[in-house]
């Protein structure tokens, strides 16, 4: 699922409409603030490699996990920035929450 996520930003889906399901925003302005964020760090995001798991991290805090995802570019390989969100269970499955991306 986060590589989906990754994946759609990397083709301008910042608002997650093509493909991805189970993930929800944390508010109505978190697309456009995505876009901002990538589009002034002013290089190519990319897939996220197997690499990507070595060095991204997850906190369970009781109810949901806070994770962030170390993000990659074409210019640098694993960028400074990251995918934050969190991860909730529920009895259909796993929500997805996206809050950011950012340095």
């Amino acid at each position: 699922m986060l590589s989906n996520i990754v994946n759609a930003f990397a083709h301008r889906d910042y608002s997650l409409k093509v493909g991805v399901v189970g993930v929800t925003m944390f508010s109505l302005s978190t697309p456009q603030h995505i876009e901002e964020y990538i589009v002034d760090y002013n290089a190519t995001l990319i897939a996220l490699p197997d690499e990507t798991w070595d060095t991204s991290v997850c906190i369970w805090s009781g109810n949901h996990w806070d994770v962030l995802v170390d993000l990659w570019t074409q210019e640098e390989g694993r960028s400074d920035m990251v995918l934050s969100l969190r991860v909730t269970e529920t009895k259909s499955g796993f929500l997805f929450g996206v809050y950011m991306v950012y340095v």
